[in-house]
């Protein structure tokens, strides 16, 4: 087969032959292409999992560390703009070319006899793998895609593994109860190593098998957290338990907004702090900490109308996104939705927790087999005891947007919510027509 000649190009290929919505979860594949690729880290590896919050704790230690003078690779997904946001080197994203250099070496291992089949994310991961292993890296900071025991980012043994939060999510693949889910959370851990539990009432059977592998665990709440600071406070107070003694470090407010971006920062530094081998002075932590920008996660995209957006797509997040929306000023106008989700999420769940925020609901359906139409999200807001004129339908998310950009008093709200493909179809509009001022 002749190989593609632009990233696009190979993007559509890997996905003609394993569309992004199918899910094959399992090592054996991608570790015998990763075998043959003949490439391992050679510096510290943290990997990253949870239900919500594991690409903005991901993105924290990555600029802390860059904040401090180290190379660092982080691979995040999914992606909301370009393909490039998965792979980036030092902070930068990875280029075409790069990409396409990587995709090719992945294919010619994985074609080698006998061929082997790897899913969209295994060869996107692979093809990582491979430009960290060539970019002289001091750290691989890698997020989990989904799960964590049979993650395709797990085949390799971190140093320092993180979960950020265990909730109600992907119940197809990981079970319909924080007890499975949290076995399956607790699979990224290792014996003897570092192991950060961000979930404040992690469930039984996570705490249990995190005891039978044997990892060194460090939990939020016991072991370590994030005191938050009092109105209009410009500090926040990250302390750490070292045997009976309990450690105090006041530090600058983080640039991702919202009080839930403490408890992430707060799983940053305690997985920086069980990496000895990379020292960081909390000048520099403050620093990286500043300096993180992640599209999508309470972004303001316009003040007049004020426009919002985030990749809230479970009841987790979508209480953290309460909180947030609690705490905002109410103003004169009123507060409208945008809200467009996938069908095999908790979409009734989602509603229920922002029920009370939200006047005006504007339905748009997402594309593609997982996408839910306005019947199935009319339907779940019915259940919440919303309906009548409170709510409208367009035919699209883009619609929507167009909509809000000319139809609405300046006094008014908008979020944007419900998924990261909701999210990436606003975040494209405003950058090409209302640039946030």
């Amino acid at each position: 087969m002749t190989q593609p000649a632009t990233l696009s190009a190979w993007l559509d290929e890997i996905e003609r032959r394993h569309p992004q919505h199918h899910i094959e979860l399992g090592l054996a594949r991608i570790g015998a292409v990763y075998a043959r690729l003949a490439i391992a880290p050679c510096c510290p590896v943290v990997a990253v999992t949870g239900t919500n919050g594991k690409g903005s704790t991901s993105a924290m230690i990555a600029a802390m560390l860059k904040a401090g003078g180290y190379r660092v690779g982080l691979y995040m997904s999914p992606h909301l703009l370009r393909y490039n946001e998965r792979v980036r080197i030092n902070g930068v994203e990875a280029t075409d070319a790069m990409l396409c250099e990587a995709f090719a070496a992945v294919e010619q291992a994985r074609t080698q006899p006998p061929e082997i089949a790897l899913t969209y994310f295994e060869f996107g991961t692979l093809a990582a793998f491979w430009l960290f292993a060539r970019s002289s890296l001091d750290a691989w900071v890698l997020e989990i895609g989904l799960g964590g025991r049979f993650d395709a980012v797990n085949l390799l043994d971190a140093d320092v593994s993180v979960v950020t939060a265990i909730d109600i999510d992907h119940t197809s693949y990981l079970g319909d109860s924080r007890d499975a889910i949290g076995i399956e959370k607790a699979g990224i851990a290792r014996l003897a190593r570092p192991f950060i539990c961000g979930d404040a009432a992690p469930p039984v059977s996570f705490v249990e098998e995190v005891r039978t592998i044997g990892a060194q665990a460090r939990y939020i709440g016991r072991d370590f957290g994030a005191i938050s600071p009092d109105d209009n406070d410009t500090h926040w107070c990250y302390w750490r338990r070292e045997g009976e003694a309990i450690e105090k470090t006041m530090m600058e407010m983080p640039a991702l907004t919202g009080r839930h971006q403490l408890d992430n920062a707060a799983m940053a530094l305690a997985a920086l702090d069980a990496l000895p081998s990379l020292p960081l002075a909390n000048m520099a932590r403050d620093r990286g900490l500043r300096s993180v920008a992640l599209d999508g996660r309470l972004q303001v995209v316009r003040r007049q109308p004020f426009i919002l957006c985030d990749v809230a797509h479970n009841p987790h997040a979508a209480r953290a996104l309460n909180t947030f929306l609690n705490e905002s000023e109410r103003t004169a106008g009123r507060r409208y939705a945008i809200f467009a989700m996938l069908a095999d999420k908790d979409i009734e769940g989602v509603v229920s927790c922002l029920r009370d925020e939200i006047d005006i609901w504007w339905l748009a359906p997402l594309p593609g087999p997982r996408g839910a139409d306005t019947a199935r999200l009319r339907s779940a807001l019915a259940v919440n005891g919303i309906g009548g004129d409170a709510v409208r339908e367009f035919p699209d998310v883009l619609s929507a947007c167009r909509e809000a950009d000319t139809g609405l008093r300046k006094t008014d709200k908008i979020l944007i919510f419900g998924s990261f493909l909701t999210v990436s179809v606003a975040l494209r509009f405003y950058q090409a027509n209302a640039p946030c001022r």
